[in-house]
């Protein structure tokens, strides 16, 4: 996917800060769709403009930013997009909670602008992006998540759908922390065939983000294999 195709939206209630971004996003050739300072005109217009990825701060009036990626990312039956979260806090709590609302990254605004350009790139292809140091503590979040009693199964269980020796693999590398990037280097296949399979896992199992599917993963021990 190049940056041409990628449709980029950006969402901060600092207009200074709101437009550097879309600026630099705009001339490294990304397609800036829209902005929005607030979260109720955030989500009006995602959906009005179906972005790719939502670079969205969480500190918005109206309705937080972890409100605005349940309703945009949990809705369905319309596009829903990668939401990168550029935030100024890196506090654990932030982070966490932004992760299980369903963003796909957290970058701190620290960021340098080339991280920034690489975050949404790799944004737009599916990989999980964490400025360095969160990274670990969001699998370790989903490690002690799944260490928790969850619903009962029961007889469902040997009912559960089944999976591929592939989409296994695949889901065994998600459940370890691996992007997709490093997936398809790992088993030597497409970044397009790996993105395939983590879809068609979600599928199967109905579960509705990577959150979900690596607590899936996890709490059969697929990170241990």
């Amino acid at each position: 996917m190049t940056e041409q195709s990628i449709k980029v939206m950006v969402v901060d209630d600092h207009p200074m800060w709101r437009d550097a971004v879309a600026r630099d996003l705009a001339e490294a050739g990304f397609d800036v769709v829209a902005t929005a300072g607030d979260g109720e005109q955030a989500v009006r217009r995602a959906r009005a403009t179906t972005p790719d990825v939502l670079v969205l701060d969480l500190n918005l009036p109206g309705k937080p930013g972890v409100q605005v990626c349940k309703e945009l990312v949990g809705s369905g039956g319309e596009p829903r997009p990668r939401v990168l979260v550029l935030s100024a806090s890196g506090e654990h709590a932030d982070v966490l909670e932004a992760v299980k609302s369903g963003a796909t990254g957290y970058l701190l605004k620290s960021a340098s602008t080339g991280e920034l350009l690489d975050a949404v790139r790799r944004t737009a292809a599916g990989d999980p992006v964490f400025t360095p140091g969160l990274a670990g503590l969001v699998l370790g979040e989903y490690r002690r998540l799944a260490a928790e009693p969850g619903p009962a199964r029961g007889a469902a269980e040997p009912d559960a759908p089944r999976l591929t020796d592939r989409e296994t693999e695949v889901l065994r590398l998600v459940a370890k922390g691996l992007g997709y990037k490093q997936i398809a280097e790992r088993l030597v296949i497409s970044h397009r065939t790996v993105q395939n399979h983590v879809q068609n896992t979600l599928g199967k199992l109905q579960l509705h983000n990577r959150v979900e599917l690596v607590r899936y993963a996890i709490e059969r021990g697929l990170d241990d294999v």
